[in-house]
């Protein structure tokens, strides 16, 4: 008997995920395994209708390509920076908020206008701010006597990278502080008063207790955010367009597609991206589970 209700959940089970994963091989496994497809071959905008095939030919090209290990280079580089900072402000300002501070209702609301605003919105706002001419960034550093003269931010090879990290830290610490005040909050408040009343301080309150219940909220977070910063285009070509110094891997696969009209090393290009990312997560989801604390 207990054979056939659990038959009859899995098939009830396999009904209800039916058409999620319908939805999901429609917008999802149909277009990567197109692109795959027009990776192995020759295929153009110029005649899209006729090509051949060529085998593992377009990858092989993607690696010999400078500026494709310049891009990837990039985007590593963007990655870390940019998670990396997010990650030690969230917890920072997550845990400034978890408190009983007046106006913390306002604070939290207030927190995430940058996260709200579309990325394109915000990169225009801050091309203008940091104008070298007009940019109120300027007029403030050259008033306070930082510097001389306007710079152009963009224009500065050691600059150009670390103003698109600061961009994206200024929208995306929003996200990471919003999944870190909810892992906060799960944090039984009996612990923490107990290793108050035995006397034990707060930091080590905060590295003995806090951090590690706060590990799967902190794992989740930077899980996110990598795959989104190693597919990151938008920031990077509003502010930087094609330029080399700035320039990330999902660009590269977009030059390659757009610019110069090549479906099938585009297509190669792009399908490096998904391995990349998705090595990135199989390594992310399996330190996850290297760290779960064990049941007992």
């Amino acid at each position: 008997m207990s054979r056939v209700l659990a038959r009859r959940e899995r098939r009830a089970a396999w009904l209800f995920l039916a058409p999620a994963i319908v939805v999901l091989l429609l917008v999802a496994a149909w277009p990567l395994s197109k692109t795959f497809y027009l990776s192995l071959t020759d295929a153009n905008f110029g005649n899209p209708d006729q090509y051949g095939f060529v085998g593992l030919r377009n990858y092989a090209d993607v690696l010999d390509d400078r500026l494709w290990w310049k891009s990837l280079s990039n985007t590593l580089f963007f990655t870390v920076a940019s998670v990396g900072i997010e990650t030690v402000l969230g917890i920072a300002i997550a845990l400034l908020l978890n408190q009983a501070i007046p106006g913390r209702g306002m604070l939290r609301a207030s927190i995430l206008i940058p996260w709200a605003i579309p990325v394109v919105v915000s990169a225009k706002i801050w091309e203008w701010m940091l104008h070298d001419q007009f940019g109120v960034i300027n007029a403030v550093l050259i008033h306070l006597g930082v510097i001389e003269r306007g710079l152009a931010w963009m224009a500065e090879p050691g600059l150009a990278l670390w103003v698109i990290v600061f961009v994206d830290v200024w929208i995306t610490t929003p996200f990471m502080v919003l999944l870190i005040l909810a892992g906060l909050q799960m944090i039984s408040k009996e612990v923490l008063e107990a290793a108050y009343v035995d006397g034990v301080p707060a930091w080590r309150r905060f590295i003995s207790i806090t951090l590690p219940l706060l590990r799967p909220s902190i794992g989740v977070a930077v899980l996110f955010r990598t795959l989104d910063a190693l597919r990151m285009f938008d920031l990077s070509y509003v502010l930087g367009g094609n330029s080399q110094k700035t320039m990330t891997v999902s660009i590269y696969a977009r030059n390659q597609l757009v610019s110069f009209q090549q479906m099938g090393l585009g297509s190669a290009a792009s399908t490096w991206v998904f391995f990349l990312v998705a090595l990135a997560a199989i390594l992310l989801i399996g330190l996850l589970k290297l760290h779960k604390p064990a049941e007992g």
